[in-house]
């Protein structure tokens, strides 16, 4: 079937943007001063270059100097075959990989974190080795230009960019899979963000239309220029809701020998992951948060009553937690089991009742001699002392399972070998 020109009367002020008091934020040359280039980034930078690695910081290049600050991930797509390369490079300069949950994690795309102690800047470094594009839910689409995206590579000032040619059309297929299938309108995810038009509008100003034609015809010749001009069709604002969803339903004909997993069990997963997702999110306050891949660890924040420790340790998390699995234990005041709970309420009872009365630990521990009047009240203390250690040990429990299956645990006193756990209560 003959293949028709990209017509070259697209334009980026087709896909206008409504928030226009924020340009000078998302493009460049904007009035807004660049922040500067995170140390650790430039010496990746500089490694990558120097050791001939095949990669590109393959999008969202219309923002690259908020990438050189740490503030958006680097998204690197690096040869197969530098893959070894890639990888000493960073063990050279001390990242970490983590892992992503089960459900979220995709084959072919790798975490990487380091940090940059100048700038106190955690780096998130997200490694293609595939491109896998689709919804955010659920990655299902493999676009198999790994080899021509990388040859297209031009050197930016910092980081190796590809063509922007390649780049609007892996840009247009990944919007059409994220956006425009029945099931993304149906959860009210149908329309470009303001962001994403300012990326689509950044490089179609740039792009030679007869060049992306010709990239198509050569190198994704499944989906033809014909359908692509639809696409960037339905990507405007004013599609109507039939365009959007047809150009959507040809654009995922088009690619279903590079689908993960069938149409079907994409919808059934898309909506599950949305639901269940949700649930986590909005009903028990928490998400899934990567891991690390060689384990785990468990940090110690000791010192004396006043010390500064809850505070330390509550800054440790705000900070960690947004990439990692984190928990905080108090070793000295551990969660109460339900074992405890029960205990205790009814050692409450017996004091109710007027049985025995209340004694606090600090009475028995620094009387000068032990005081015999006591008698269930001492004994009632010593229950509440063994239920106490009883939660600290399945508290150490939970923080040895916890950093043994990569997650950082934060402990509130610990027993260490030069001192027991601090405090008047230990």
């Amino acid at each position: 079937m003959k293949q028709s020109l990209l017509s070259p009367t697209f334009h980026e002020n087709d896909y206008p943007a409504e928030e226009t008091d924020n340009l000078d934020v998302l493009l460049p040359g904007g009035g807004i001063p660049e922040k500067p280039t995170l140390n650790l980034i430039r010496e990746l930078c500089r490694a990558l270059s120097e050791e001939r690695i095949a990669y590109c910081h393959w999008k969202s290049n219309n923002a690259l100097d908020r990438s050189a600050s740490g503030d958006n991930d680097l998204d690197l797509l690096v040869s197969r075959a530098d893959a070894q390369g890639f990888g000493r490079i960073l063990n050279r300069l001390d990242f970490k990989q983590a892992v992503a949950p089960i459900d979220r994690s995709v084959p072919g795309i790798l975490d990487y974190y380091g940090y940059d102690k100048l700038a106190d800047r955690m780096v998130h470094v997200h490694v293609h080795y595939q491109l896998i594009v689709g919804h955010d839910m659920n990655k299902n689409y493999h676009l198999p230009i790994e080899t021509p995206y990388l040859d297209s590579v031009v050197q930016d000032d910092l980081f190796r960019v590809p063509a922007p040619e390649f780049e609007l059309i892996v840009f247009v297929i990944r919007m059409v899979l994220k956006h425009l299938t029945w099931e993304t309108i149906l959860i009210r995810n149908g329309k470009l963000s303001f962001e994403e038009r300012q990326e689509l509008s950044y490089l179609l100003a740039r792009s030679d239309l007869n060049q992306v034609n010709r990239i198509l015809q050569k190198h994704l010749p499944y989906l033809g220029t014909d359908l692509f001009e639809r696409c960037l069709q339905a990507l405007k604002p004013n599609a109507s809701l039939w365009t959007r969803i047809s150009v959507g339903r040809e654009l995922l004909k088009a690619l279903k020998a590079q689908a993960r997993r069938d149409r079907l069990q994409d919808i059934w997963l898309k909506l599950w992951r949305r639901v269940t997702w949700g649930i986590q999110r909005r009903v028990y306050k928490r998400v899934s948060k990567r891991r690390l891949a060689n384990g785990g660890a468990t940090i110690v924040i000791a010192g004396g009553d006043g010390a500064g420790k809850s505070t330390a340790i509550d800054g440790l998390y705000d900070w960690l937690s947004n990439d990692f699995e984190v928990s905080k234990l108090h070793m000295g005041k551990p969660m109460w089991s339900w074992t405890t709970k029960i205990v205790r309420a009814i050692l409450g009872l017996g004091r109710m009742l007027g049985f025995y009365p209340f004694v606090s630990e600090s009475s028995v521990l620094y009387a000068s001699k032990p005081d015999t009047r006591l008698g269930l009240a001492y004994y009632s203390l010593l229950i509440r002392q063994l239920c106490r250690s009883r939660d600290r040990l399945l508290a150490y429990v939970r923080a040895r399972r916890l950093a043994m299956n990569g997650g950082i645990v934060l402990c509130d006193r610990f027993p260490l070998s030069l001192s027991p756990l601090c405090g008047p209560s230990c």
